[in-house]
């Protein structure tokens, strides 16, 4: 497994930070990617977020949006949902979901999704606060690591990149 650390600047927008672009520029295949929580900048081949301003093809729960794809049926996928319930609450209060406080299973379930739609031997790339990534049980196997601290208080963002397994 590739582990890598490089220091940058933050950015609300994932996709713009330096090491986070050469990660994508090397590990993005050709296909079909997607990005249920697009937000601004992504290089996904269809996205997606909830907000209505932002610039993405759709504007669904990330749930609903990953059960359009068929089993098996997506190249990649780029994982960068709001990090914490705190973030969720941040991004998402007032645009349509009700109840994130109850949503225990938020995140595990959009993984479940994703372990569904991306076929053997493709990729998922995932940002946040920590590694977890989709994991063995769902059939993948992380191959990278790439650590990006921001200094000062601020937490780093890790980037994971998997490949779904046969």
């Amino acid at each position: 497994m590739l582990i890598e650390r490089t220091w940058a600047m933050p950015n609300k927008w994932t996709f713009l930070i330096p090491p986070i672009q050469k990660l994508l520029e090397e590990e993005l295949t050709e296909g079909l990617w997607i990005d249920p929580y697009a937000g601004e900048n992504s290089p996904a081949t269809v996205t997606n977020d909830l907000n209505p301003a932002r610039p993405t093809d759709y504007h669904m729960d990330a749930i609903d949006f990953l059960k359009m794809f068929d089993d098996e049926s997506v190249d990649g996928v780029l994982y960068d949902p709001p990090y914490s319930p705190r973030q969720v609450k941040e991004v998402y209060d007032g645009i349509g979901i009700e109840g994130w406080d109850g949503r225990v299973n938020f995140w595990s379930d959009a993984k479940n999704e994703i372990a569904r739609i991306v076929k053997p031997c493709g990729k998922v790339i995932c940002f946040g606060w920590n590694s977890m990534g989709l994991g063995k049980s769902r059939g993948f196997i992380m191959e990278r690591i790439l650590l990006v601290p921001h200094g000062g208080s601020r937490n780093d963002t890790i980037c994971t990149v998997e490949i779904k397994q046969r």
